[in-house]
């Protein structure tokens, strides 16, 4: 039977949240149920055992197929700041996620505001490039002619990395619907940029900001999250990617290349600090559109209940 605390609620009361740059990346789960028992968030597998998890201590969690999760247990996730995503096969394909922070309408409407304003997101937009590819953006030119300049740097890059790994590459392709039909090089490339989207989307999110009010990306529900994921991609995932890649061309996988690729960036998010990386890059770009966030209105409440000072970043609702 589930654990309990004052008010009904399920589970100990957890500690406030832990900032990001303090927790561990990401945790894939598959084939068990997610439940709050005698007060902890516990993975229980079809043998009944039961594996603890410090739910509080890590990003996100990636719930692949197979996957059962109580109301309790979300609930309590909720509290802890860490995002549950629903992913597909491999951790291809999001369903679904939870949303642990967004608590600072003030960001949402300076993220807004900048995104609005074409003058702004193209300063932003440069500061990206800048970030990403170590130099300043080419001057006079639009935001669409910067994503062209992007797609073939990033073409090209795939291209040297398939080069120095060993690795058979013709392009990026690869199907959502048949994870099977792609070969193994676009599935390790989309298995490790899975990873790194759904840390991008908890830090996102605990930064207060939204996921879906991108710069560079538009229209999807994720853009600003691909926005930021892209600044870290080349440092991070994508050479991991093909070395996974390069190492099965060879046979020298003892593991399907999915699970190697998210051993490796596991392992890489922790070697890079990412974690604490990420929401500082956030106001960077930010910042580069020179304007500062809205003051709160003349008529805003302060809060009626005074919990002293936050511990986890400012878009927790903890």
């Amino acid at each position: 039977m589930a654990g309990g605390q004052k008010g009904g609620m399920p589970g100990l009361t957890p500690p406030a949240p832990i900032p990001m740059k303090e927790r561990s990346s990401i945790l894939f789960i598959e084939y068990g149920q997610i439940d709050v028992i005698d007060g902890a968030f516990v993975v229980v597998d079809k043998t009944g055992i039961r594996t603890h998890i410090p739910v509080g201590g890590f990003a996100c969690l990636m719930l692949e197929p197979g996957t059962r999760i109580s109301h309790a247990a979300a609930a309590l996730a909720a509290r802890a700041g860490t995002l549950l995503v629903w992913v597909g096969e491999a951790g291809v394909r999001l369903y679904a996620s939870g949303q642990p922070g967004g608590a600072r309408a003030d960001r949402l409407l300076y993220q807004a505001r900048l995104a609005l304003d074409e003058a702004s997101r193209l300063k932003v937009v440069r500061r990206m490039f800048e970030l990403r590819f170590g130099e300043e953006a080419p001057a006079r030119r639009s935001i669409d002619q910067l994503r062209g300049i992007e797609g073939v740097r990033v073409r090209k890059m795939y291209e040297l990395l398939a080069e120095r790994h060993g690795v058979e590459w013709n392009r990026r392709a690869y199907d959502r619907s048949d994870w099977e039909a792609s070969d193994i090089p676009n599935r390790c490339l989309s298995a490790a940029t899975a990873c790194l989207h759904g840390l991008s989307e908890a830090a996102v999110l605990a930064a207060g900001y939204a996921p879906a009010i991108g710069f560079l990306h538009t229209g999807r529900p994720l853009s600003f999250v691909y926005d930021i994921a892209d600044l870290f991609k080349f440092e991070t995932v994508v050479p991991v990617a093909f070395e996974i890649a390069g190492k099965a061309a060879k046979g020298r996988l003892e593991e399907p290349p999915d699970r190697a690729v998210r051993r490796a960036c596991r392992d890489v998010f922790r070697a890079s600090g990412l974690l604490g990386k990420i929401i500082p890059a956030i106001e960077d770009v930010l910042a580069a559109a020179g304007e500062a966030p809205p003051a709160p209105p003349e008529d805003a409440q302060p809060p009626q209940f005074d919990d002293g000072p936050p511990s986890g970043d400012l878009g927790h609702r903890g």
